[in-house]
């Protein structure tokens, strides 16, 4: 039996399969980018694929801390998108 990779979302402090997130990641460059592969290099953050998180996330700056960088406006209006399919 293959072992499932879990990971916390950071805005509700409840664990999930790692494909059930969205990964945030912040590149060697600087940049931060919504990882939808899972495979870009970088230091990542995990957030759970609802609005309620996001919500969490925005107002608690719990991104902004665990990347250690402001996060632009411009990702959570990605971040949301790709929520709302």
């Amino acid at each position: 039996m293959k072992k499932i990779p879990m990971r916390k979302c950071l805005a509700t402090q409840i664990s999930f399969p790692k494909k059930e997130l969205l990964r945030i990641v912040r590149t060697p460059e600087g940049e931060i980018k919504v990882d939808i592969t899972g495979k870009l290099n970088g230091k990542g953050a995990y957030i759970s694929k609802s609005m309620e998180a996001l919500d969490i996330a925005k107002k608690k700056k719990v991104l902004d801390r665990a990347l250690e960088v402001s996060i632009p406006e411009e990702v959570y209006v990605e971040i949301e998108r790709i929520i709302n399919g």
